[in-house]
């Protein structure tokens, strides 16, 4: 279990550089207003950061809503069944069915942010024209974080096949 709580550090992590992407987002947009009605002078970045900034701010965190449980989830049939078959049901959606998905989307978003950069790839929909590799970037490696997240707790739920405070079930 050691191995687990080390690499549940990464979703913590993650969120973190959410935390510092919101913190910046605000100081943006308090720029942008201050300019805009202050000063007469509206910037010209500041929507392309806002989006750039949500876009990656909110998947980067995506890794620890799951680790605490707080994504949306329905689970009208699984409550009815016993724990060990509520833990294998999650077991197996997370490793099996979630966990792939989101990989392969980390993995395309990689080699997009790859490519992009290599590219120096631009928004074209913007006057202000950024690069756009550091959004992909951020958004495969949110991705790859839920991915690795998602791991990570389906082996949890494995475990608590044999020993069931390895992982506790979710949440009513």
């Amino acid at each position: 279990m050691r191995m687990l709580d080390l690499l549940e550090r990464v979703a913590i992590a993650l969120a973190w550089i959410a935390m510092a992407e919101m913190a910046a987002l605000i100081l943006a947009m308090c720029w942008e207003v201050t300019a805009r009605y202050g000063f007469n002078a509206p910037t010209l970045w500041s929507i392309d950061v806002s989006l750039m900034l949500n876009g990656t701010m909110y998947l980067l965190a995506a890794g620890y809503a799951l680790r605490e449980d707080a994504h949306v989830r329905i689970d009208v049939l699984s409550r009815r069944l016993p724990p060990a078959a509520q833990h294998l049901v999650a077991a197996l959606v997370l490793l099996l069915l979630f966990l792939p998905c989101i990989g392969w989307l980390g993995y395309t978003g990689a080699v997009k942010a790859a490519d992009a950069y290599a590219r120096g790839e631009r928004e074209l929909s913007s006057a202000w024209g950024p690069l756009v590799w550091p959004v992909y970037a951020g958004m495969a490696l949110g991705l790859l974080g839920l991915a690795l997240q998602s791991l990570v707790r389906g082996l949890r739920h494995l475990a608590a096949l044999r020993d069931p405070a390895a992982s506790p079930l979710p949440r009513a």
